[in-house]
């Protein structure tokens, strides 16, 4: 058998490059695999990657199933799984060629050990292999091959020792004209008065040296909260020791026959061996499979008889009955991820850009409607947070996420938007525990919040605030970056880098565990980094009954109506302007093309289609952004790349760049757009019999109110009501697709760079009229065909197209300084 447990990605280019070929077909091909794959909560694809995975066939050598091939690899997918996989899609030239291509590669599972035996002894070095049938092993003593005996057997048996066996070993295992070799092992004599000539030396009068497994661990099934006893007994002399290990992990502090877990939980589940060693010899268990079961509640069940004036109690019995686990799932999942850098009053941070670009990005693997927004003041965070509230209803699970300057007084957290003045107090702020109880009255399934921010104490503000009481539920979750009345920090080591709470959040958040468990192991990790250890630790606070996790399904129970309604509202709310083509008199067609990198920041793209011959050099910029309602950099306008153009988020290089140059040009703070965009195209231009002397031309564009600029929240919210019923609305006269981007831009709701498809409710008459309850379903974005971009073949440029999550930096005491995130304490 050949070793499926390996990573897809451990699969030679060839043999990636022929399953793309295989399933790049529109019957079993990659989509299938998509959609397979998605039901598997850490595997899953966001729709943005699908996109990403479409776009391919735009250049002449992309293949959307190699691409999509990549992605499940980046997430450690297994050959097995992918095998699986391709079984349920009945993809049979692909299971034929998978198996076949695994088969064929030989891989050691078994290495010989090195070994110290007494003179006249025996020893043993096993080797074992995983690969095709018919393998055949060869072992060597330095460069001599051992021949008889069992030199040509998996296992090489030394008996009795002498010293012309001491030295190192090696063993080739051989297929056909394929092999691969072992590690070396050494054996080594030792001499004892009580050798002997026979096969098994005597160690010690009446006694046999060797090694062997009296009793092998079982596998079982235990109840959440049960005790795992798993037991593991030899012989062995001299006595044998063992180590207990949890999916190929050691267990540090199991180290005996007996492994006992008291109280396991859902972390607990995997596979279990056991190491058996002594002084000379090495042996492991048999590996075990632990899972966890359903529940079950002993109940007692007493009876009392009354007669007349007389009780009678009769005998208490325990009833014990069967209570399976029951599969949480949200009726949707939205998140608003805030990340506030550049304040007016307080310490510049860097960190939450990279923040809640990756935090987006997972979030967005898991089916969370994501909208992310950076450098809100205070009007545009409460109208934020009332406008996310709107998306909220009964079972759906909320999440925000808040990056910036905080603090903490008589136990309520306080966000810091960048207008915030030098002596803030609670009037500045949003109070998170307000936030709280608004969510509560949504009635939600979950309530998680993500607060990476300093909670010292604010010596500014001593009122004591009265949001009212919180409801008594059972869904709450707050994740703090920091303990309390301490800081958080960044750390300042190059342009981009995340702050310490996500380099270890990111790692952990796709899990498929309870999310008070999988914050728990955030804790822990930041809790082994010695460059963490006094500076910051995570705190968990939380009441949560029900084993709820970020990754469970969404299942709607909505009927259809609310349904459409609602994923309308959310489509109008965030559709990007439509790519154009511009047609100038001198004969030069311009194209511009939209894409998001936030929910409030817009890159518009331009560039040169055709230009007539005699024109001999051409380029066209834009120019004329209105003065307010967006945040632009005049010198970083109209640049080659988008990281000069502003962007610190990276993007997927490897693409062939266009034909023809393109210039990007980065919108920021779009939330406080008013009224339509409209800039200018100019074209500069010189014709071949004209010296030195440029033309130029112009073209006003108007393009609406892209992306976030539709909610108008630098405008005054009514309080959110709680309300859950879904009034009718006249929708704008909009498309709620990009459908003709053009060649840069496919059709999708949206181009991507960074953290992208973003979810919102589109609220038109602020103050006006009463606000409503919206509840999002999930949304399936408008995925280009192959078939429908053929026409755009002959010209294939660059797409922009989302990247991967960004790399953790390696986190050093020599090589990072330390930014807190409080405004009235420094480190």
């Amino acid at each position: 058998m050949g070793d499926w447990s390996r990573n897809l990605g451990t699969l030679s280019e060839d043999a990636l490059g022929r399953l793309g070929e295989m399933l790049d077909n529109s019957t079993h091909g990659w989509r299938q695999l998509a959609n397979v794959v998605n039901e598997h909560p850490q595997i899953r694809c966001s729709e943005s990657e699908l996109t990403s995975c479409s776009v391919q066939v735009l250049s002449p050598t992309g293949s959307p199933a190699r691409y999509l091939l990549a992605r499940l690899a980046d997430r450690s997918c297994s050959l097995a799984f992918l095998l699986s996989c391709l079984k349920k899609m009945d993809n049979q030239h692909a299971v034929q060629y998978l198996t076949a291509t695994v088969m064929e590669h030989i891989h050691i599972t078994v290495q010989p050990q090195s070994q110290q035996a007494l003179e006249g002894g025996r020893a043993v070095l096993t080797c074992r292999a995983a690969g095709p049938a018919g393998l055949s092993y060869q072992w060597f003593r330095g460069k001599e091959q051992i021949l008889g005996g069992t030199g040509s057997a998996a296992d090489l048996v030394l008996c009795p020792l002498g010293p012309v066996h001491q030295g190192h070993y090696i063993c080739r295992v051989n297929h056909g004209d394929n092999c691969t070799f072992s590690q070396w092992a050494h054996i080594q004599l030792g001499r004892s008065e009580y050798s002997s000539s026979g096969c098994s030396s005597t160690l010690f009068p009446g006694s046999k040296s060797g090694l062997c497994i009296t009793r092998q661990p079982q596998s079982q099934t235990v109840t959440e909260g049960d005790t795992l006893f798993l037991e593991c007994l030899a012989e062995a002399n001299p006595p044998a020791q063992f180590h207990w290990y949890h999916n190929m992990n050691a267990m540090q502090q199991q180290k005996s026959s007996v492994l006992r877990i008291p109280a396991v939980t859902t972390t607990h589940r995997g596979q279990y061996s056991c190491r058996v060693y002594n002084l000379f010899h090495e042996t492991w268990s048999n590996p075990v499979q632990i899972h966890i079961g359903n529940n079950y509640i002993t109940i007692k069940v007493c009876q009392i008889k009354v007669t007349f004036n007389t009780i009678y109690h009769q005998p208490c019995r325990d009833v014990t009955t069967s209570s399976p686990v029951v599969l949480t799932t949200a009726t949707d999942k939205v998140a608003l991820l805030i990340g506030n850098m550049n304040y007016v009053h307080y310490t510049q941070l860097s960190a939450p850009m990279a923040d809640v670009h990756e935090l987006s990005n997972l979030l967005r693997q898991l089916d969370f409607k994501v909208v992310s927004l950076l450098d809100l003041n205070w009007q545009e965070m409460n109208s934020a947070v009332t406008e996310f509230l709107l998306l909220l209803d009964k079972g759906v699970y909320g999440l925000l996420y808040f990056a910036g300057h905080g603090y903490e007084n008589y136990g309520n957290s306080f966000m810091l938007p960048i207008d915030a003045p030098a002596s803030s107090t609670s009037d500045h702020c949003l109070c998170v525990q307000s936030v709280l109880q608004r969510m509560q009255e949504r009635e939600t399934g979950l309530n998680v919040f993500l607060l990476d921010m300093c909670r010292k104490r604010n010596p500014n503000d001593d009122v004591i605030p009265h949001s009212g009481p919180l409801k008594v539920t059972a869904n709450i979750v707050f994740g703090y970056a920091t303990c309390v009345d301490a800081e958080a920090f960044e750390v300042k080591k190059d342009d981009l880098n995340n702050g310490i709470f996500i380099s270890f959040l990111k790692l952990r958040l796709c899990e498929d565990e309870k999310v008070t468990v999988m914050l728990d192991r955030v804790a822990e990790d930041m809790g082994r980094c010695e460059l963490m250890r006094g500076r910051q630790a995570l705190e968990l606070r939380s009441n949560l009954s029900e084993r709820r996790a970020l990754t469970d399904r969404i299942q709607n129970t909505e009927s259809s109506t609310d349904h459409s309604a609602r994923n309308l509202q959310w489509a109008i709310a965030h559709v990007l302007p439509k790519s154009r083509k511009l047609h100038f008199e001198c004969g030069v067609q311009v194209q511009i093309g939209f894409a998001a990198e936030f929910s409030n920041i817009m890159i518009i793209y331009t560039r040169i289609l055709e230009k007539p011959k005699e024109i001999v050099s051409c380029s066209a910029e834009l120019i004329d952004f209105p003065e307010e309602g967006v945040d632009l950099d005049l010198k970083k306008s109209n640049q080659e790349s988008i990281m000069e153009a502003g962007s610190l988020l990276p993007i997927m290089e490897s693409l062939p760049s266009p034909q023809s140059p393109g210039l990007y040009t980065r919108l920021k703070s779009l939330q406080r757009l008013k009224t339509d965009l409209t800039f200018t195209v100019c074209v500069h231009y010189r014709y071949s019999n004209m010296d030195d002397e440029e033309v130029q031309e112009t073209q006003s564009v108007t393009v609406g109110k892209p992306l976030v600029s539709k909610l108008n929240l630098h405008e005054p919210r009514l309080p959110c009501s709680s309300s859950a019923d879904l009034h009718s609305f006249n929708a704008p006269e909009t498309s709620l697709y990009t459908e003709d981007l053009g060649p840069d831009f496919p059709a999708s709701e949206s181009s991507s760079i960074g953290s992208v498809s973003t979810t919102w409710s589109y609220h038109s008459q602020v103050a006006r009229e009463q606000p409503r309850s919206y509840s999002l379903a999930t949304q399936r974005v408008n995925i280009p065909e192959e078939n429908a971009v053929a026409e755009l073949m002959e010209c294939p440029p660059q797409p922009l197209i989302a990247s991967k999550s960004l790399t953790q930096s390696q986190i050093t005491q020599e090589t990072c300084s330390f930014s807190d995130k409080n405004n009235f304490h420094s480190y």
